[in-house]
């Protein structure tokens, strides 16, 4: 397994800054949601674009995936179009860099049913999943919101055969799922892997915490994956730009190497 950190940690960094903190702590890939500070947008010029891939291949880091905010749940036709357009011009973004993914969010709108839920989930998500295919870029449907536990993601993803998984180390266990739980249901369909610790506050309230001083079992997770023959990419995924309170990226960012260095030591 490979590790790279998304963008989202270092809000206030230059590309410059990104780059050098994934090469001086053992990074070999990096994952964009942020771009000077600002969430990357669909429409990112292209000098802006070449930019971004002519530094990273000098580098020698590979982008593993264009973090986007579509939500495949979206209930209005016209929003649900201006999704699958977004989406489409984020995985033509991801192909001109080589990144194998963008990850999409269900996002279900507040007091949708279930079933409602998942019919437009399955059309919106079909829809850019057949034009990654062309493009050889996979969508994934990260376990997150409505969609924390690994059975919402199964129930889109077994009407998508062209989709995949994102599992997200905090949110199914956040939700009652145990490790073995959510890497036997997304089985093969599990392409990525974002990774973060919390502690519980409260019934339902969990806090962002650096890694092995939380509550997720991490190392259970990289040890199920193991098992299971997983050898793609783990992301460290510190969501300083929505949480300003937790740790800065100069601290996070080395932290999560070393520590997930030592995990995978051991379970090797």
């Amino acid at each position: 397994m490979k590790l790279a950190y998304s963008t989202l940690a270092c809000p206030n960094w230059s590309l410059e800054q990104i780059i050098d903190a994934a090469q001086r702590n053992g990074y070999e890939g990096l994952e964009f949601r942020l771009l000077n500070g600002d969430i990357l947008p669909a429409d990112l010029d292209n000098a802006t674009r070449n930019r971004v891939k002519a530094q990273c291949v000098a580098a020698g880091l590979k982008i593993i995936c264009v973090d986007t905010s579509i939500k495949i749940a979206s209930q209005d036709t016209d929003g649900r179009a201006a999704q699958i357009r977004d989406g489409i011009a984020y995985l033509e973004m991801a192909a001109e860099w080589g990144a194998p993914f963008i990850r999409v969010f269900g996002g279900t709108p507040e007091g949708t049913s279930k079933a409602d839920a998942l019919e437009v989930s399955i059309e919106c998500l079909t829809a850019l999943a057949e034009h990654g295919k062309d493009l050889d870029v996979r969508v994934l449907l990260e376990t997150h919101d409505a969609f924390s536990s690994s059975g919402a993601v199964m129930d889109v993803l077994n009407q998508v055969p062209n989709a995949g998984a994102l599992w997200d180390t905090l949110h199914p266990y956040r939700v009652g799922e145990q490790p073995a739980e959510t890497a036997a249901c997304l089985a093969e369909r599990c392409y990525h892997v974002h990774v973060k610790d919390g502690r519980r506050n409260g019934s339902d309230k969990w806090d962002l915490v650096l890694l092995g001083e939380g509550d997720v079992p991490v190392p259970g997770i990289l040890m199920t994956l193991k098992s299971r023959g997983y050898d793609g990419w783990l992301s460290v995924e510190w969501e300083k730009k929505w949480h300003p309170e937790i740790a800065e990226p100069e601290i996070a960012i080395p932290q999560h190497a070393d520590v997930l260095r030592k995990y995978l030591a051991e379970v090797s």
